[in-house]
């Protein structure tokens, strides 16, 4: 983080003076400076700073003068006023989990970025170019939203600061997909099952292939219940032999478990939505493999050592990326397991309501994403309406019209 500029304390009277220096080199320099007495030690204190220009000068002068009046500086840098602040914007987080990607994000890539820069200069159009500079540098979209997530927190003070009138980043917050525009028949949003596998067969090569390259079968175990059952990897890293019901054939799914701060973070689902989910005949041998010799508490998945199971270890230990790469599923993330599952349900002909309670969304919109049909399902539509069409053509309901009292049938012309 930047060195956070000396300011005057608020409400405190200011002396000002600008020195016109003559440098050895040739050309001039402007020495501005304000000083004050410190209104708990009473002792005299200030600050100066050079400058190239008489103008530029007298804007600092101005700044620190409104520092002292009102406590704010409207020209300090992003990175200025986020040692300012210090925590204040991370308030609302949830500690346990956002804060540490936010926090990353904040200091490896906005602050490098933006930092320099006046708060009052920051623009939509601006971070709308940097988001671009971030994609051209591979950066995932994932961590490119964590990263504006926690930049438009951080305005949101500066905007109750009033440092500015409105917050620019909230713009790009709201952007459905991070990523360049390429066309005006481009969707806005993009189709979640256009990251899910395409069969069972590339499943089934997907889940050999993890646990050959991770050098243990635990990483295709957790390939296997992700793409089966529609749970995060956190949640399924969470699940406890006591909450698989074999007899019933449902997983009851309650709590997740990742890495945190301080040690491991043991929380109740996204949203606090407890959900129970089915097990289909495929993956009972591996839940039945799994559960023997488990105590009720215990862990079902495991890393191979012991350890919880996260979407960067699963990744780290299988180098995912170069191995779905040549499987042919280049776009395939880990997340994109749970959109298989809620994918194949749907093609299934689980309905949506039912769908939207394995998934755990709070809006029905939200899962209807997944009940786009596919190819085959349209052809299937498209020979059944012909089916339906065939012979005379439809024909028209019969109405009863009433007329003076009396009923009589006609066909509508």
């Amino acid at each position: 983080m930047s060195k956070v500029e000396k300011r005057p304390p608020v409400g405190v009277e200011l002396t000002v003076d600008i020195e016109e220096v003559q440098l050895k080199r040739g050309g001039v320099s402007f020495w501005a400076r304000v000083r004050w007495t410190d209104p708990v030690t009473s002792r005299r204190d200030g600050v100066k700073r050079a400058h190239p220009t008489i103008d530029a000068a007298n804007a600092w002068v101005d700044r620190m003068t409104r520092a002292a009046s009102t406590g704010l500086d409207p020209g300090q840098t992003l990175a200025e006023y986020v040692a300012t602040i210090g925590a204040r914007w991370a308030r609302q987080i949830d500690k346990t989990s956002t804060l540490g990607v936010y926090s990353a994000g904040l200091r490896l890539r906005v602050i490098p970025t933006l930092g320099h820069l006046p708060v009052n200069m920051i623009t939509a159009g601006l971070i709308d170019r940097v988001i671009d500079d971030w994609e051209d540098k591979g950066i995932g979209g994932s961590t490119i939203k964590n990263t504006i997530a926690s930049l438009v927190l951080v305005l949101n003070e500066a905007k109750r600061d009033e440092l500015i009138d409105r917050n620019p980043a909230d713009d790009r917050a709201r952007r459905t997909a991070v990523g360049r525009r390429t066309g005006d028949d481009e969707e806005e949003a993009p189709n979640p099952r256009d990251f899910a596998l395409p069969d069972v067969a590339a499943l089934d090569e997907l889940v050999a292939e993890v646990a050959k390259a991770g050098r243990h079968q635990c990483w295709g175990d957790m390939v296997t219940i992700l793409a089966t059952t529609a749970m995060r990897i956190s949640e399924a890293s969470g699940l406890e032999a006591r909450y698989v019901d074999l007899s019933n054939g449902v997983i009851k799914v309650e709590w997740q478990l990742y890495p945190g701060e301080g040690g491991l973070v043991r929380k109740r689902t996204k949203g606090r939505r407890r959900r129970a989910v089915p097990i289909i005949e495929p993956l009972v041998p591996t839940l039945e493999r799994l559960m023997a010799g488990r105590k009720p508490d215990d862990r079902l998945l495991r890393g191979p050592r012991g350890g919880v199971i996260t979407t960067a270890t699963l990744r780290d230990a299988t180098r995912w990326d170069e191995l779905v790469t040549r499987l042919g599923h280049p776009t395939l993330v880990r997340h994109g397991l749970r959109h298989t599952a809620l994918t194949w349900m749907a093609d299934a002909g689980v309905s949506l309501d039912v769908l939207q309670k394995v998934a755990g969304h709070q809006s029905p919109d939200v899962t209807s994403r997944y009940l786009h049909p596919d190819l085959a399902a349209l052809k299937a539509a498209g020979e059944s309406f012909s089916s339906w069409w065939s012979g005379s053509g439809p024909s028209r309901p019969q109405l009863k019209i009433i007329r003076g009292g009396d009923a009589t049938s006609e066909n509508p012309r």
